[in-house]
C-alpha cells in the first residue's frame, strides 16, 4: 500500500510558477511509476505528466510541454511537478498517482492504469 499526499498548490498570476510535491509513504517507492493528472471544473480528469520508476523517462500532454517538468527523488519518496509560465487554463485540482511497474522505463497515461491516488491540490491561475 502506498499513500500519496500532494502539496504546493495555490493562487498565482498568469505567467507565474508553482512547484507541486507528492510525498509517498511506504517502502519501495522506486518500484512505482508516477503520474500527475488534473481536473478542471466541469471537465473530465486529464493526464498531465508521467515519469518512469527510474526517472529516466518522462512525457507530457501537449498543452504543458515546454512549461511543466516532472521529476522524482527516490531517496525522499517524492515526485514533483514544476509548473512555469502558468496560464488560466491550467486552473484545476492536480492529483498525483502511482502504480507498481515491472519495467524501469515504462510510462502510463491513463488514470485507469494507476492504483494509488492523492487527495489533490488546487491550482488557480488568475489572468
Amino acid at each position: 500500500q502506498v499513500q500519496l499526499v500532494e502539496s504546493g498548490g495555490g493562487l498565482v498570476q498568469a505567467g507565474g510558477s508553482l512547484r507541486l510535491s507528492c510525498a509517498a509513504s511506504g517502502s519501495a517507492f522506486s518500484m512505482y511509476a508516477m503520474g500527475w493528472f488534473r481536473q478542471a471544473p466541469g471537465k473530465e480528469r486529464e493526464f498531465v505528466a508521467a515519469i518512469s520508476r527510474s526517472g529516466a523517462s518522462t512525457n507530457y500532454v501537449d498543452s504543458v510541454k515546454g512549461r511543466f517538468t516532472i521529476s522524482r527523488d527516490n531517496a525522499k519518496n517524492t515526485v514533483y511537478l514544476q509548473m512555469n509560465s502558468l496560464k488560466p487554463d491550467d486552473t484545476a485540482v492536480y492529483y498525483c498517482a502511482g502504480r507498481r511497474s515491472l519495467s524501469s522505463g515504462s510510462l502510463y497515461y491513463s488514470g485507469a492504469e494507476y492504483s494509488y491516488w492523492g487527495q489533490g491540490t488546487q491550482v488557480t491561475v488568475s489572468s
